[in-house]
């Protein structure tokens, strides 16, 4: 989409061709007379606007009195004027026909109610003008080739980025001619990394880091307030821009499920790795919900969930998000293999990375008994011809070590990616050394990282020599192996459009006696206490309309219909009492389980004898199984689907995936793959493996229906046995309100 709503007009904040400083006077230190000295500076070869009611001339460049009265066209304004003057400006801008603006000003929303009020006001101007607003209380964005410094971060202030020509705190270069180049990144660096941060400082500040590496940067949004346009959008308009080859973002929180699954949908169509540093995703930041499978839906697990159901790589701090950058930019996305072979010139080194290669979710490559034999008649009998491969530090002596173990490792066909590790590589082996990785990267074609732990003075030109070959490098084993695992979790793709489910299985009993009065239509009535209203039996009977399979029973409210229930279940049933919005029937001691007919009238008084109680439902009792849990619920992302251990095991192993909705058969394998339940699924102690085919089924239909439902649904147990699934216990309740969540 294109135009004022789509995510082309954004490009402008790192590509515009003509760029306004609202509140640019002539007065040396202030912000925007700072900013016209950095775009000089940096070489911009766009129009320059400075606007000021007052000020008439900035080192030769014209001042105008608002962006109207610029004859020609506006692609970017930066707006620093004091809050209450933002209005105006931002009047102004709109009246001129200025596409993008960013608002550097503060005292917005940060201040509170009043200034939430005052830029809520500003975000409807602009809306109204067809204009998008970054920010406001934003420090600005770059725009790395163009020379585009639409910021007033002290960054551009200090050497200029990628040289060391100018003294810090020294006056920006005023008198350079617009057009120049300077800096030494612009001049050949047209395609590399997009970056953007809900933070200013903290963006801006890992920007530097990210220049300090030498990382092929071309974009660096801040977002500020994120009234209008969040660092999300950004990401999503970056994606498009065919000069992006990677993106990186730092997010203060991730409750825009519309604004994810447009990133997801852009970083696919080319293939754009995207990583994520999330901030804000703790336990405070759980949904609410009644049940405890919703309970188990964390913050930290819907975000995980989600990134990496879309293919979007998670990191934990600034330091992983760069270095997802390196391989990103050095190595591309597409997601690498899983199965990593390690190669050490030190045992400690290779443990280190061993360790890390499980946390990190990869495998260990089982080398091929050929590849084994091979490497026995390379390595010295000291080190180790087995995956991790220690060839000690005999490559001191022997430079063609390394060159003859990666040809051999390389070539295995179990193996995915190599994480190479070496201690005080020193300045005479770096030659030899690097081109050995890269003769092993170019006839195999597998990604090839290396763990470089030892001061930069042993060896300077390492760094540059190995990025040179397209290698990239990293200080410790565990940072080569968390990249190896960005390389191959980076896969964006879109969420599906609609569920993948399979025709419903015919149902092989009668529910209709299920729906006790309660029409399944108030599954659809949104009030919550339609929702309580709605009976654990018509519960399961719409599922078991649906397609998923639940207990022979029914609802009595006798003691006599209670005897002739129990016979009709085989004799042996669960009565449970049916209490209308009572979640926890057993801690209420509303549950008898092992009940026969010569039981059943009393058990039924009992339970009849409750608070609430409108009846008894009688179900058969199935014995045997694995039990686990099936939730969907609500969240600031959307629908989320919930499995995991259930019964007894679901608070004590607190085990459970979560995926956003819709799903397909790949989504749920793939989360009952990470729950510590895939063990017992798989058959222990002499147990057939259970039915994993049918639970899938199962989890399909659930989802099918309940995306459609209001309510939160918790399915807990969930018996599968070694020939079906089927659902033992069912509860509905009222969606949590938006601020629950």
């Amino acid at each position: 989409m294109s135009g004022p709503e789509g995510p082309d007009v954004l490009r402008a904040l790192w590509s515009a061709r003509s760029v306004a400083i609202v509140g640019a006077g002539s007065r040396p230190g202030t912000p925007g007379r700072a900013v016209v000295g950095y775009l000089r500076r940096y070489g911009y070869a766009g129009r320059i606007v400075p606007v000021h009611p007052t000020a008439t001339d900035i080192d030769g460049i014209p001042v105008w009195t608002s962006v109207q009265a610029y004859p020609g066209m506006v692609e970017l304004a930066l707006i620093l004027v004091p809050a209450a003057a933002v209005p105006g400006a931002v009047a102004d801008c709109v009246a001129a026909g200025v596409p993008v603006a960013i608002i550097g000003s503060s005292g917005f929303a940060e201040t509170g109610p009043d200034g939430r009020a005052a830029q809520d006001a500003i975000v409807s101007a602009a809306r109204a003008g067809g204009m998008r607003l970054v920010g406001p209380n934003c420090i600005g964005a770059y725009g790395v080739p163009a020379g585009l410094v639409a910021s007033f971060s002290p960054m551009f202030s200090g050497p200029r980025l990628g040289t060391a020509s100018a003294d810090p705190g020294s006056e920006p270069d005023a008198h350079v001619a617009p057009g120049t180049a300077v800096d030494g990144v612009a001049e050949n660096r047209r395609r590399g990394i997009g970056f953007a941060s809900a933070s200013g400082a903290l963006g801006f500040g890992t920007v530097s880091l990210a220049l300090d590496r030498d990382l092929p940067l071309i974009a660096a949004v801040s977002t500020g307030n994120e009234a209008d346009v969040s660092a999300l959008d950004v990401l999503a308009a970056l994606a498009a821009d065919p000069d992006c080859t990677a993106l990186l973002g730092y997010v203060e929180s991730l409750g825009d499920g519309v604004a994810l699954r447009r990133l997801a949908r852009a970083a696919a169509v080319r293939g754009v790795p995207v990583a994520l540093l999330v901030a804000g995703a703790s336990e405070q930041g759980a949904v609410a919900a009644a049940s405890h499978t919703g309970a188990l839906a964390t913050g930290t697990r819907i975000v995980d969930g989600a990134l990496a159901q879309l293919g979007i790589v998670r990191v934990s701090d600034v330091d992983d998000l760069l270095d997802a950058g390196d391989a990103f930019a050095l190595v591309g996305g597409g997601g690498t293999g899983e199965r990593i072979a390690v190669v050490t010139t030190s045992g400690g080194s290779g443990i280190l990375a061993v360790d890390e290669v499980a946390r990190a979710g990869l495998r260990l490559a089982d080398l091929a008994a050929e590849t084994v034999a091979e490497l026995a008649g390379i390595v010295p009998a000291y080190g180790s011809a087995r995956n991790p491969v220690d060839v000690t530090a005999t490559v001191m002596n022997d430079r063609t070590l390394v060159r003859r173990a990666l040809r051999a490792v390389a070539a295995d066909p179990a193996v995915d990616a190599i994480v190479v590790c070496f201690c005080v590589l020193v300045g005479d082996d770096v030659g030899a050394i690097v081109d050995a990785l890269a003769e092993a990267r170019t006839e195999h074609g597998k990604p090839i990282l290396v763990a470089r732990t030892g001061a930069d003075a042993l060896a300077p030109e390492a760094a540059a020599a190995l990025r040179r070959a397209g290698i990239p490098s990293y200080r410790t084993p565990a940072r080569a192996i968390r990249a190896a695992a960005a390389l191959h979790r980076a896969t964006p793709r879109p969420l599906l459009a609609t569920a993948a489910t399979a025709p419903p299985p015919p149902v092989d009993h009668d529910v209709s006696f299920m729906i006790d009065g309660v029409s399944p239509d108030k599954l659809h009535d949104r009030r919550p206490e339609a929702t309580e209203a709605v009976t654990e039996g018509a519960l399961k009977a719409a599922l078991a309309a649906a397609g998923v399979r639940v207990p022979r029973g029914r609802t009595v409210t006798s003691a006599d219909d209670a005897v002739a229930a129990v016979a009709d279940a085989g004799g042996r049933a669960v009565l449970k009492v049916v209490v209308p919005g009572l979640l926890h029937k057993t801690e209420a001691g509303g549950v008898r389980l092992g009940i026969t007919p010569d039981r059943a009238a009393e058990t039924y008084r009992d339970l009849a004898r409750l608070p609430g109680a409108t009846g008894v439902l009688v179900e058969e009792q199935v014995i045997g199984g694995v039990e686990l849990l099936v939730g969907v619920a609500s969240s600031p992302l959307g629908r989320i689907l919930t499995i995991g251990a259930g019964g007894v095991l679901t608070e004590i192993l607190d085990d459970a995936a979560v995926r956003l909705l819709p799903v397909d058969a790949g989504d749920v394998r793939e989360m009952l793959a990470g729950t510590r339940a895939a063990r017992l699924l798989a058959g222990v102690r002499g147990a057939p493996p259970a039915d994993v085919d049918a639970f899938v089924r199962l989890v399909l239909a659930v989802a099918e229906v309940a995306e459609r439902w209001p309510g939160d649904l918790d399915l807990n147990p969930v018996v599968v046995g070694d020939h079906d699934a089927i659902v033992l216990d069912a509860a509905l309740t009222a969606p949590a309100r938006p601020e629950e969540s």
